[in-house]
């Protein structure tokens, strides 16, 4: 009997499969196409997806990966890429993050990383191979699900041949058509076209030496449409994304044209993948039937407004990984499965929301005036540096998306209150119940994430409080719990972190530890 069976194996069903592996449970992923697609998809990675990848022991080694080591991530807005600069967002390259730059000042020890897909995938892919209990098998798809009360039946074909895999769980991390959900009967809700697109990968040493005059990883243009044009590895390989209305349709689009129009002249390229594609805000109606769960793309879709569709995926991963764990070693009961979608769907619609509000913001129309010579052109492209600055910072340092979101009215979190809406840029850096654990450097330099145990963790502030009756308690419930002092780092005696370093609760020595840990693991009292 398979242990979870994962279908899909993008950045969400890899995140996942490497989190269970390394908490000792068995998966099998599965994934229908036998190569990876050639265009680039997401090309940044957040905070937060760094901090998981950190915990999984992959961070500099992703970090390494994509643009060169010492090219800026840099966001230029330009007439056109030959033509003037409007407004810029300086932002600090891999090797400055690599050498703790400013650290002092980061809100995590893993900055946001700008990588394609192209790189990060392979990443992911050699260390789940490399896992004990994980197997992966490209070229093999899902056929069908039947659930039974204590297991699924997955029929899955691969070279013409079918099987029957048997299995306690099944997660569909199989994207925007995910077959898991469609065998569900789940749908999407929400704005079914907020911008159409048409990207194009090429490959135009040209082009990097025009760009190289001034190093950028994104240069925003604006031409006949708006369009971004994406360093993939800093050198020859560039995406350009050009943004179209909701009703256009984008198939006479003639993508060496949008190229022209892009850089402001013509560039010896090789087109290597075209794509045209509808940007989208879509939340899954539910994120579980029975023994069954969505994760990523199939769980949520929306207009890649700061990356954070393949992000969010990666924080699904992390959440429903650690629940899966809990129930599969038997220190929580199955209704602990129950809390991920009360965390994760709340979640995913406000991301949506939001995402959606920047994407009518950054896409508004722009006055052809900006191409204008003289001072009616300056004029023209100071307004639009005005509104930039206003709209775009929080976008490419997306903190609310990062650090903000939260489980405060999750059952398996005490003392949570009602909190406003996420937003993108926004967030309060304290300790509150249902939110990450603000980050800290300790005074040997690590992280304190990096001092926090696979299981629950118990930060103790204040030394002159008990921890005995903590331990005990874990121990009796076989819950298992890892004790670190940290004196005076948050505002509370005690603070019981979850494994996936979000804080379950807050306190002091004058409650009952079983009654805590009880919950926050959802067992019956």
């Amino acid at each position: 009997m398979t242990g979870i069976l994962i279908v899909g194996a993008g950045p969400a069903g890899l995140t996942l499969a490497l989190d269970l592996a390394q908490r000792g449970v068995s998966c099998h992923v599965v994934e229908a196409t036998g190569q990876r697609p050639v265009n680039p998809r997401c090309n940044t990675t957040s905070a937060r997806s760094m901090e998981i990848f950190r915990r999984l022991g992959l961070a500099d080694e992703i970090r390494r990966a994509g643009l060169p080591a010492d090219h800026p991530t840099s966001i230029q807005y330009r007439t056109t890429l030959d033509g003037e600069q409007i407004y810029r967002i300086d932002l600090p390259s891999a090797h400055d993050v690599l050498a703790g730059k400013g650290k002092e000042n980061w809100p995590t020890p893993e900055p946001q990383h700008r990588i394609s897909q192209l790189y990060l995938e392979p990443i992911l892919e050699k260390h789940a191979r490399e896992q004990p209990g994980l197997t992966l098998a490209r070229g093999t798809r899902l056929v069908e699900l039947r659930q039974h009360d204590d297991h699924v039946e997955a029929v899955v074909e691969a070279a013409g041949q079918r099987r029957t895999l048997r299995c306690a769980y099944v997660v569909g991390c199989d994207g925007a058509h995910s077959t898991v959900r469609r065998q569900l009967g789940i749908r999407y809700e929400g704005v079914d076209a907020i911008q159409r697109f048409v990207s194009t990968f090429v490959r135009s040493p040209e082009l990097g030496r025009l760009a190289a005059k001034d190093r950028a990883w994104t240069y925003w243009t604006y031409g006949r449409r708006i369009a971004s044009l994406i360093a993939i590895d800093g050198e020859s390989l560039w995406l350009n994304h050009v943004a179209f209305a909701p009703d256009h349709d984008t198939e006479g689009e003639d993508p060496e044209q949008l190229l022209r129009e892009s850089v402001g002249r013509p560039v010896e390229h090789e087109v290597l993948g075209v794509v045209r594609w509808t940007g989208r805000r879509l939340v899954a109606q539910r994120y579980r039937a029975g023994r069954v769960f969505l994760a990523g793309d199939a769980a949520h879709i929306w207009i890649p407004v700061g990356g954070f569709g393949m992000n969010a995926g990666i924080q699904d991963a992390a959440t429903l990984g650690w629940m899966l764990a809990a129930v599969h070693h038997g220190w929580a009961p199955p209704e602990l499965l129950d809390a991920y979608e009360l965390e994760r769907k709340p979640v995913g619609e406000q991301f949506a929301t939001a995402v959606g509000a920047q994407a009518r913001t950054s896409f508004a129309d722009v006055s052809p005036d900006i191409h204008l010579p003289g001072p009616e052109g300056e004029r023209a492209r100071a307004e639009l540096a005005a509104r930039l600055a206003e709209t775009e910072p929080r976008r490419y340092s997306p903190d609310g998306f990062s650090f903000g979101y939260h489980y405060a009215g999750s059952p398996l979190v005490v003392g949570g209150e009602d909190h406003a809406e996420i937003t993108m840029g926004d967030y309060q850096d304290r300790a509150r119940p249902g939110f990450r654990l603000p980050h800290v450097w300790l005074d040997d330099g690590q992280p304190v994430f990096d001092v926090l145990g696979p299981g629950f963790t118990l930060l103790r502030t204040d030394p002159g409080v008990a921890v005995t009756p903590w331990t005990t308690a874990a121990r009796d419930l076989g819950i298992p719990l890892t004790v670190v002092d940290l004196p005076g780092r948050y505002p509370a005696q005690l603070l019981l972190v979850r494994p996936d370093q979000h804080i379950a609760w807050m306190g002091g020595a004058d409650v009952r530890p079983e009654e805590i840990l009880t919950t926050a693991t959802a067992r019956r009292r």
